[in-house]
């Protein structure tokens, strides 16, 4: 794959959920030519979600895809440029700053708005692996209609396990909830809904071990629980298994080239999107794992671009 330089921009959005979104579409307004490089999934979490009943502005059920194609338009409409392209390597170290994509682009700018996101998280099991895509999915809303009628099992305590369950039961005869602990993380309406909804079951105090199924056809029948006391074992029939324990920052291509938490999200200063290094703006998921919300997503998103249009005013 041969290299070719791309005409320097004053300012790169890496990601394109609600954060690079609003960053784009402040940083247009604010004349500065952004370029967006898309990334794996555009649209970002939002992209795979159906029902949004918490985005300002809107009084009935949104659709997430929708919210997404709606924001780019705008970006698009205002002056961003979009490239579908993934970075793959950055050089921090001088500036202009360097970006390496995929397609052997190599992006030259003054500024970069880091709004990568977070990835879904993983049991690790060696079964799990085996049967992803075939029975295992960290995505209800992506693969909850093909469990029409079907029973499946999610895992996990807080929020998001809490969302997938409740969503599975428009699709699912029946739903298991199992969390490591005897009690939920999630919040204390959502608590309520799912303890009180008939098709949900909550098992306590265990753990996948491990994923049971078939080889032709490929795909789950079930899953060995582990009781995280007692250690004994018990098998659970199930066509589906929905992996729903938290997610991980996508910043494996800015190691060593930023500061970050032992977790992997991007530290920022104090109500700033500011990181250590001088023109470098993190904005969404990547740095957030308080909040989690498309809301507070963009809001950051828009801080970035005033920070990096502040910046570049004062760096021009």
């Amino acid at each position: 794959m041969s290299l070719k330089k791309e005409q320097h921009s004053k300012v790169i959005i890496i990601g394109s959920g609600p954060a690079g979104y609003t960053a784009a579409i402040y940083a247009a307004r604010a004349m500065l030519n952004p370029v967006l490089i898309s990334g794996m999934q555009p649209g970002g979490q939002l992209a795979t979600t159906t029902d949004v009943e918490n985005f300002p502005g809107f009084a009935d059920v949104i659709q997430g895809p929708w919210l997404m194609e709606e924001m780019k338009k705008q970006a698009e409409t205002v002056g961003t440029i979009f490239k579908n392209d993934m970075i793959k390597k950055v050089n921090f170290t001088n500036r202009p700053f360097e970006l390496i994509g995929e397609s052997g682009e190599i992006y030259t700018t003054d500024s970069v708005i880091i709004t990568t996101g977070a990835q879904a998280r993983w049991l690790n099991l060696e079964t799990e692996t085996k049967y992803r895509g075939f029975g295992v999915s960290a995505c209800a809303t992506c693969d909850g209609f093909f469990y029409k009628d079907k029973e499946v099992l999610v895992v996990g305590g807080g929020n998001a396990a809490v969302e997938e369950a409740l969503f599975l039961t428009k699709f699912a005869s029946k739903v298991t909830l199992v969390h490591r602990r005897d009690s939920l993380r999630a919040e204390k309406l959502l608590q309520q809904k799912i303890l009180s909804h008939p098709k949900i079951k909550i098992i306590w105090n265990n753990a996948v071990k491990e994923v049971l199924g078939t080889e032709k056809p490929k795909g789950v029948t079930g899953v060995l629980l582990e009781n995280t006391k007692d250690k004994s074992i018990t098998k659970i029939d199930t066509h589906g298994l929905f992996v729903a324990i938290g997610h991980d920052p996508a910043t494996k291509i800015f190691i060593d080239q930023i500061t970050m938490d032992k977790e992997g999200y991007i530290l920022t200063q104090a109500d700033s999107t500011k990181t250590n290094i001088e023109g470098i703006f993190a904005a969404g998921d990547v740095k957030d794992k308080t909040y989690r919300q498309a809301v507070t997503a963009a809001g950051m998103g828009c801080m970035a671009a005033l920070e990096a249009e502040k910046f570049l005013s004062k760096n021009d």
